[in-house]
């Protein structure tokens, strides 16, 4: 789906105005470096505004009375001018660095909120975005923002500061010929406003088309392996010169935009030298204006359209921030659909019981209604396991009680309290996951275990590590607990990354446990040791195991089949089999593929 697609598909929009509106409070909070910064920014113009005025003297005294032009007066102007200068470039010098650094600050925090908002985010928002898309949101748009943040005060404000200076001393010398030139700036900025919401868009599509291209190549670069094995690389080429090429395309757009608003900036600036050329010529050769007072003319008209420029090369600049206050401001309002409900109480789990009464469960983006009226009773303490074909609800019914997602209907308890009336801190404090795709974050193998207790001592990690069978392998490490593991854990194998993963549950300690296809992944040595380690997790804990793998349930206090109707059947795995029901089918089958 493209940039236009989304805005066809509701996406909304903003209005400059409302951007700005958003961005002020970021900006109000570092005020006092800001008015430093405006206030140098002052200082800066003061040679601008002055040098018309020194020549214009000069002029003047040259061609109206020779004897009044010494070389003192000259002197006297060059030391000035001299003066400025030095004034010039200090306050050039902290405009540059503590305007940086000012923006700085304001993309540190921006990043910050923009961060915290996603990670409070539902897991359906994640099934929708790309993640290539929101990375670039919160690292590549909000780096234009530094600059945005000092340079969009700082040009409007010496822009303004030389406007109104240029406009006072010109109208001094001959209001007639200063009205002329500057009634030639309201229709200019009206053609350059027209202009500029072109740009604005083509940015923001270029933008989005970068956030495509971020995440195809992340996509692509994490499953190499894949593309590799199945000799893919052409195909992978292929659909990369696809995204290159409307990248391209629309960064032409972006470039015709910039080059219609330059050459109308080029136009009005030769129609307000023609003015002066013009009329300023037949008002000295009418005696309405002195020889110096029209070079003053000149080069004030020369500075108003040097500065002109300036805010025209800052639009681009200006547009690019724009869009990445756009998209960032995008991020923070999207609605937060699973958070703690205002009077939210701390779960507290004595037992571990679960209650499913009567639950209803539709996907919020397509309405798929996946659970139907699902009634469970899980005892405490009471190892329960859900098998069933694909599709029948097994993953979401666990994903529902930590709430990863709310439900449609009905209501979930855990030890009698309504889950959706606890915080979500401590309802996921109780819970512990072990799933099938083990996530291994960069770092070591302490950093993994830790995870979710950074203050646990080495001891603590290192009999987690031993409950979890996961010690011995880890002894043979390098640099044992602290041996860098890679990204996603790439230089452990299977088996050796769920037994962390199974450790990290242990340090954390849950009352409840959930196994989603903890071991389907793995061969039948992993999945011998795992099972024992899970065995020694499940003790003395509410367990809720999700298997493919029949041979890992045969131990279970209870087994529920289940399927898109709801439960089928329930009972141990000799009961079932005696059944010679559904259970029946899928064990007989599975000895057949043994």
């Amino acid at each position: 789906m493209g940039f236009l697609d989304d805005l066809q598909h509701g996406k909304q929009s903003y209005t400059s105005g409302a951007l700005l509106k958003r961005f002020l409070p970021y900006l109000k909070k570092y005020r006092h470096l800001l008015a430093l910064d405006l206030f140098f920014a002052a200082l800066t113009t003061l040679c601008d505004i002055v040098l018309p005025t020194i020549m214009r003297r000069l002029t003047n005294a040259a061609t109206g009375n020779a004897a009044a032009l010494t070389a003192e007066m000259v002197l006297r102007m060059a030391l000035l001018y001299i003066i400025l200068r030095v004034i010039d470039a200090g306050a050039n010098f902290y405009m540059q660095s503590q305007g940086h650094i000012m923006g700085v600050y304001i993309e540190t925090d921006m990043r910050r909120d923009a961060f915290d908002h996603l990670q409070r985010l539902s897991a359906n928002y994640y099934n929708n975005h790309k993640i290539g898309q929101l990375m670039g949101r919160i690292t590549n748009d909000l780096f234009d923002v530094t600059e945005f943040s000092h340079h969009c005060p700082e040009e409007f404000f010496i822009a303004g500061i030389k406007f109104t200076a240029s406009f006072i001393i010109l109208a001094r010398t001959s209001l007639l010929l200063t009205v002329l030139i500057f009634v030639c700036m309201p229709v200019m900025f009206i053609v350059c406003a027209k202009l500029n919401n072109w740009l604005r868009t083509t940015q923001k599509a270029q933008r989005f088309q970068v956030g495509e291209l971020n995440a195809a190549i992340e996509d692509s670069l994490l499953g190499e392996r894949v593309v590799k094995a199945f000799t893919a690389e052409e195909e992978e080429k292929r659909k990369f010169e696809e995204g290159n090429k409307e990248f391209q395309r629309i960064k032409k757009k972006s470039y015709y935009a910039m080059a219609a608003f330059g050459t109308s900036t080029r136009l009005f600036d030769g129609l307000m030298y023609i003015i002066v050329i013009v009329a300023g010529g037949l008002f000295l050769v009418n005696g309405r204006i002195e020889a110096g007072d029209l070079v003053a003319y000149i080069l004030y008209v020369s500075t108003l359209i040097a500065t002109i420029r300036r805010i025209v090369e800052f639009t681009e600049q200006f547009q690019r921030g724009m869009t990445g206050i756009e998209r960032f401001v995008e991020i923070l309002d999207t609605p937060i659909d699973i958070q703690d409900a205002p009077d939210a109480t701390e779960l507290k789990v004595t037992e571990g019981g679960i209650e499913f009464d009567h639950v209803y469960f539709e996907y919020p983006d397509d309405h798929n209604a996946v659970i139907r009226d699902f009634s469970l009773t899980v005892k405490p303490g009471e190892n329960l396991a859900i098998v069933g074909s694909s599709g029948g609800g097994k993953t979401t019914i666990c994903n529902l009680i930590p709430r990863f997602y709310d439900l449609t209907g009905g209501c979930i308890r855990i030890d009698g309290q309504d889950i959706s009336k606890v915080t979500l801190k401590s309802l996921r404090q109780a819970v512990g996951i072990v799933q099938q795709d083990v996530h291994l974050f960069s770092g070591t193998v302490r950093d993994n275990i830790a995870y979710g207790r950074p203050e646990a001592t080495d001891a603590e990690i290192l009999e987690a590590a031993r409950l979890a069978g996961a010690d011995e392998f880890i002894k043979l490490l390098p640099e044992g607990i602290y041996t860098y593991i890679g990204e996603r854990g790439v230089k452990l194998s299977g088996g050796q990354k769920q037994r962390i993963s199974i450790a990290r549950v242990f340090l954390k300690d849950p009352k409840i446990l959930i196994l989603d296809e903890a071991t389907s992944a793995l061969d039948n040595e992993s999945e011998l040791l795992v099972t024992r380690s899970l065995k020694a997790l499940s003790k003395g804990r509410t367990t809720i195991t999700i298997a493919h793998r029949l041979t890992t349930i045969q131990d279970a206090d209870r087994i529920i089949v289940l399927d898109k109707e709801g439960i089928q059947e329930t009972g141990t795995h000799e009961e079932l089999l005696k059944r010679e029901g559904i259970y029946y089918r899928f064990w007989n089958r599975m000895l057949e593929l043994a």
